[in-house]
C-alpha cells in the first residue's frame, strides 16, 4: 500500500477517536443493533441464527455512515485546511483513498463489539449452528459498509457544508437500499431484474444467508472503487477552481 495513503488513513482513524460526532454514531450504532439482537434474535423460542440482526444493521448503517463521513473533506474545504494538505506533495487520489480507507477501519472497528452476540448464539446452541452465515454476515456488512462510506465520501467532496454532505449522502443510500428494494418487490420482468442487480440490499441479503457469490464480491468492489473515482475527479476539479 502507498505509504501516504497509509498515514492519511491513520490520522484519519486517529481523529475519529477525538470526535464526539464519532462517539455518539458507535453508541447508537451499538445500543439499536443490541436492541434488535434481544428484541428479535437472542429469545425464546427463536431459530440461533444471526441473519434477522445483520438485516436490521444494513438499515441503520444508512443513516449513521454520514454522519461519520459528513466531514472527511468538507471540513478540509470549510477550515482551509486543504489547501496545506494539498502543499506537502499528496495527491488526490492518496487524499481520497486514505480518508475512506481510515473511515472504513473505525467502521470495522464498530463491528467488533458486535461479535459477543455471534458467541452468544454459537453457544446457546451448543455451537450446532453453521458459522457460514455469521461469517458471510460479517463480510457482507464490511462490503456494503464500504460502498456506503465511498458514497459519504463522494457527497462529502461535493461542498463545504457537513450537513448538505451527510443528507445528500442519506438520500443516495436511500435510493440503493430502500427505494429500490421496495419498487423491484412490486415489480416483475426485466425491470425487477434490473433493479435487483443494482440494488445493494438485495446482494447483502445473499452474504447474510450464508451465500458467498463471487458476483457479489465483485459488484461491492468494483461499484465502490467506482464511486472513489468519481470522488477523486471532483477533488481535483475542486483543487484547480
Amino acid at each position: 500500500m502507498n505509504n501516504r495513503v497509509w498515514v492519511l488513513a491513520k490520522r484519519e482513524l486517529a481523529s475519529f477517536f477525538f470526535s464526539p460526532i464519532a462517539y455518539v454514531v458507535a453508541a447508537v450504532f451499538l445500543a439499536v443493533s443490541g436492541i434488535f439482537f434481544a428484541g428479535e434474535v437472542f429469545r425464546p423460542g427463536h431459530e440461533a441464527q444471526m441473519r434477522d440482526l445483520f438485516d436490521r444493521q444494513a438499515f441503520i448503517l444508512v443513516f449513521i455512515v454520514p454522519m461519520l463521513t459528513m466531514r472527511l473533506l468538507a471540513e478540509e474545504f470549510r477550515s482551509g485546511t486543504i489547501e496545506s494538505l494539498m502543499t506537502v506533495n499528496v495527491r488526490d487520489y492518496e487524499v481520497i483513498f486514505g480518508k475512506f480507507l481510515g473511515t472504513w477501519l473505525f467502521f470495522a472497528a464498530l463491528l467488533v463489539p458486535t461479535l459477543i452476540y455471534a458467541f452468544m448464539v454459537l453457544g446457546y446452541s451448543g455451537w450446532a449452528v453453521d458459522p457460514g452465515p455469521v461469517v458471510g454476515g460479517y463480510l457482507g456488512l464490511l462490503l456494503l459498509g464500504g460502498f456506503y462510506i465511498a458514497v459519504g465520501t463522494l457527497t462529502s467532496s461535493m461542498t463545504r457544508n457537513q450537513v448538505i454532505s451527510a443528507v445528500l449522502a442519506f438520500l443516495i443510500l436511500s435510493v440503493f437500499t430502500f427505494l429500490l428494494w421496495g419498487v423491484a418487490s412490486r415489480l416483475t420482468g426485466n425491470w425487477q431484474t434490473i433493479l435487483r442487480t443494482i440494488n445493494v440490499y438485495e446482494r447483502f441479503m445473499d452474504f447474510s444467508r450464508g451465500l458467498l457469490d463471487l458476483r457479489h464480491i465483485i459488484f461491492f468492489l468494483s461499484v465502490t472503487a467506482g464511486i472513489l473515482f468519481v470522488a477523486v475527479k471532483i477533488l481535483e476539479s475542486r483543487r484547480w477552481r
